[in-house]
């Protein structure tokens, strides 16, 4: 079995029953890693693998702080193995120091846990805050919204978000330019 086939495996076992809605999100953002193999390249197992785990840390089988990224990435570095690029991807994605900030984690996440590359950290909250909660594909502005709206502005998530928005939107940006360069170059002239 693959690195990639692993990580479906062992997400779906840890969300599809106690998290559907999760699971079809993870579903929807490990979809949107493979639409960026074109400028991942030798990147988009380990893009796809980190997208299909991102969210295992809301399972009820591995939440021990309440913060998902923290939990989901400890539990693939302790319990699973998985690797370190992936586990580093789980732990950062979408702007997750911020989170980890108004929740006093910061310093746990950012002594754990390395940054990836900024490429790689971009592509990965471009598949997280593009897709719907359902797995469906979303604007960075809809999505950012749409938590907002389901949080409450004044909220740890709330408060984080309208922090990280800013963030949130260059990066997809900066995706979007990545692949439409990518769409010039490879089109005949």
């Amino acid at each position: 079995m693959s690195p990639t086939e692993r990580a479906y495996d062992l997400a779906e076992s840890l969300l599809s029953e106690p998290l559907p809605r999760r699971w079809s999100h993870s579903l929807g953002v490990a979809e949107r890693a493979r639409s960026l193999e074109p400028i991942l390249g030798r990147d988009a197992a380990v893009m796809e693998a980190a997208a299909v785990l991102h969210d295992i840390g809301y399972s009820p089988r591995i939440a021990t702080t309440g913060f998902h990224p923290l939990d989901g990435a400890r539990f693939l570095r302790d319990q699973e193995g998985v690797d370190d690029r992936v586990v580093r991807l789980v732990a950062h994605h979408s702007c997750a120091l911020l989170e980890a900030e108004e929740r006093g984690l910061r310093r746990d996440l950012e002594t754990e846990f390395e940054l990836e590359r900024p490429e790689l950290v971009d592509a990965m909250l471009f598949c997280d805050m593009t897709t719907t909660p359902d797995g469906g594909r979303t604007s960075s502005e809809a999505r950012v919204s749409e938590i907002l709206g389901r949080y409450g502005p004044d909220t740890i998530v709330g408060r984080f978000i309208q922090r990280a928005a800013p963030e949130i939107h260059a990066a997809v940006r900066r995706v979007e330019e990545r692949l439409d360069a990518n769409r010039e170059v490879s089109q005949p002239m």
